[in-house]
Order: C-alpha cells, then sequence, then structure tokens
C-alpha cells in the first residue's frame, strides 16, 4: 500500500486508487501528494500568510466553541511562513478525518500546476476535476470560490462544520485520533 493511502477512509481510498488508474488509461498521470493530515499539519498550513491578528481570532473562534486542543494545535505551532494554502483551520479540513486528498497532474513525469495548460487528453486537472465528480467525489476545482483544483474529497459539505458537527465534537474527535 502506498503512503498516501495510510489513514484514508476506506472507500474513499479506494474511489481515489479507482479514479487514477482510470485517469492513468486515458493518459492523464495523477499523483496523490497529500492524503490524511495532521491538525499540526493542518495548522502549519493555514498559519501561513496569517497575521498575528488572525490567529489569534482563530484560536478565540476554536476556544469559543469548545475546542481548546485544537486551539492549543494552533497555538503551539508558532509562526509560519509561506503562501495562503488553506482557509481551513485545523479540524475543519476533511484532510484531518482521512476523507479528503491533493494530486499533482504529472507531465511526462514533471509536475505540472497549470490549469490552463492542455495535453491530449486536456488539462489533467479538470480532467480529474469532471471524473471526480462523475464518481460522486466533491472536487475542489468545482468550487465557485477558492478553487481547489489538486483537491478531491469524499463528502459534499465542505467541512465537518457544515457536515452538522459542533467544534466541540471535532475537538473531541481530533484529540482521540491525534493527541499522544
Amino acid at each position: 500500500m502506498e503512503d498516501w493511502m495510510d489513514g484514508l477512509v476506506w472507500n474513499f481510498r479506494k474511489a481515489v486508487a479507482d479514479l487514477l488508474k482510470e485517469l492513468k488509461a486515458d493518459g492523464v498521470v495523477m499523483k496523490v501528494t497529500t492524503g490524511l493530515r495532521s491538525p499540526q499539519e493542518q495548522a502549519r498550513l493555514w498559519r501561513q500568510s496569517r497575521s498575528t491578528a488572525e490567529v489569534e481570532a482563530g484560536i478565540a473562534h476554536l476556544k469559543s466553541g469548545g475546542a481548546y486542543f485544537l486551539a492549543e494545535v494552533l497555538e503551539a505551532v508558532g509562526p509560519c511562513h509561506g503562501p495562503a494554502v488553506t482557509r481551513s483551520l485545523p479540524g475543519l479540513s476533511w484532510h484531518q478525518w482521512g476523507e479528503a486528498a491533493d494530486c499533482v497532474w504529472l507531465v511526462d513525469g514533471v509536475p505540472e500546476w497549470s490549469v490552463t495548460r492542455m495535453s491530449h487528453a486536456g488539462n489533467g486537472y479538470r480532467v480529474f476535476a469532471e471524473r471526480a465528480e462523475a464518481i460522486g467525489l466533491t472536487a475542489g476545482g468545482k468550487w465557485p470560490r477558492f478553487p481547489d483544483y489538486p483537491h478531491v474529497q469524499r463528502r459534499s459539505a465542505p467541512s465537518p462544520l457544515a457536515a452538522g458537527l459542533s467544534l466541540k465534537e471535532i475537538d473531541e474527535t481530533m484529540r482521540a485520533h491525534f493527541s499522544a
């Protein structure tokens, strides 16, 4: 089993593996770069490009909902620098639930990040999004705001909060799965 499969929900893992196999048969090679992501890694990615005030507001938001473990994680990772990668606080991305994966399109074995470049099969990310949606997955490339072409997830709800879980319930689940 490939490393990216570790920690993913079984039916999602199978759907992604089948999708990548189908795409490859049609000449679109995609490789998973991220599957399960810890709350600590999510916190680092979220903190990139965020101001001190935004970080403090994120911590306060988590605490106000009873998500003390996730607030501690967000605070403990410390300052992080880099481009904006995610809008999801730790625990609020399906990556922490094993229900999301990020993929890169490979053209002649080289990562290609353009959503406009075309190959004989079209643009790899756009084909990936179409095929993912056709098999019942949610493709980040189809999101009207902040399209995330490399992203695919099991659920249609954009986050565990939108799926009806409270911050406290999310926090309890994350603590159970990721605390030492």
